[in-house]
């Protein structure tokens, strides 16, 4: 059973810049890819970016390429998402995942283990 715990939510100005952490245990993190969802008040969670095992391949959501970065330390068993140039239509609640394999996906249906989330607000 892997546990995964979000952090480094919070409100910030529109243009502005978070890093979010997703602390990973319970399991050997190296056989996971690792995603990264949102979901907003009233709307059906999405995909945001998702990262392989080995951090060799990457993947986005289109409204987010250019301004979002997903990395991962398998040494600390963490993923991280760096978001930059944040929009008023960025803000949601932001869940980590974890999917047993090498495949990297945008479908939540791929993923076995989420986090609790995190909220990010971003101010216009």
């Amino acid at each position: 059973q892997v546990q995964l715990v979000e952090s480094g939510g919070g409100l910030v100005q529109a243009g502005g810049s978070l890093r979010l952490s997703c602390a990973a245990s319970g399991g050997t993190f190296a056989n996971y890819a690792m995603g990264w969802f949102r979901q907003a008040p009233g709307k059906e969670r999405e995909f945001v970016a998702a990262i392989s095992r080995f951090g060799g391949m990457t993947y986005y959501f289109n409204s987010v390429k250019g301004r979002f970065t997903i990395s991962r330390s398998n040494a600390k068993n963490t993923a991280y998402l760096q978001m930059n140039s944040l929009k008023p239509e960025d803000t949601a609640v932001y869940y980590c995942a974890a999917g047993h394999g090498t495949d990297i996906s945008d479908s939540g249906l791929r993923y076995d283990y989420w986090g609790q989330g995190t909220q990010v607000t971003v101010s216009s």
